[in-house]
């Protein structure tokens, strides 16, 4: 909720595999990707900034700024609730307030699936945890999807 003035852009890195640089180098401690975590936003421009009450710097984000590397299933049929985590620790609930999309990639037919974290902001959902949520997906009106918090979320076309 802070607006502070724009101060620039900053060295920083968010790769599609969930990793942080800074400078060209990796960066490795796990408290301090999260502090920056912590106030990553993503804007109405589209841009990823980091904001604090007096600056904000922006930094590149390849695919997502979060991972999302488990998920956990409870219930079954429209009960069912699927909850993801993030490498940097953040839980969600898919439903209609952290719902799941996929872009599929034009040119390869590739799907590419993301869940909503908050703001603006999105996770990436890994290879392994798309397997695991195209097992549990239903077919429905020729599309697959997967049923959290009561909603249907479309994951592409039925085979």
């Amino acid at each position: 909720m802070w607006e502070p003035e724009h101060c620039g852009k900053i060295d920083i890195e968010i790769r599609r595999d969930g990793s942080w640089w800074h400078e060209g180098g990796r960066i490795t401690r796990l408290p301090l990707v999260k502090l920056f975590a912590s106030v990553l936003r993503k804007d109405e421009d589209g841009k990823h900034y980091l904001v604090t009450p007096v600056e904000k710097m922006e930094i590149r984000v390849e695919a997502a700024p979060f991972l999302a590397v488990e998920m956990d299933r409870a219930g079954e049929g429209r009960d069912q609730i699927l909850q993801f985590r993030t490498a940097v620790g953040d839980r969600v609930t898919a439903g209609p307030d952290h719902p799941i999309r996929v872009e599929i990639d034009p040119e390869t037919g590739e799907p590419t699936p993301f869940v909503h974290v908050r703001g603006r902001l999105e996770a990436l959902i890994n290879r392994p945890v798309f397997y695991q949520l195209a097992e549990l997906a239903e077919a429905r009106d020729g599309r697959m999807g997967v049923m959290s918090g009561g909603e249907f979320f479309d994951l592409g076309p039925a085979a």
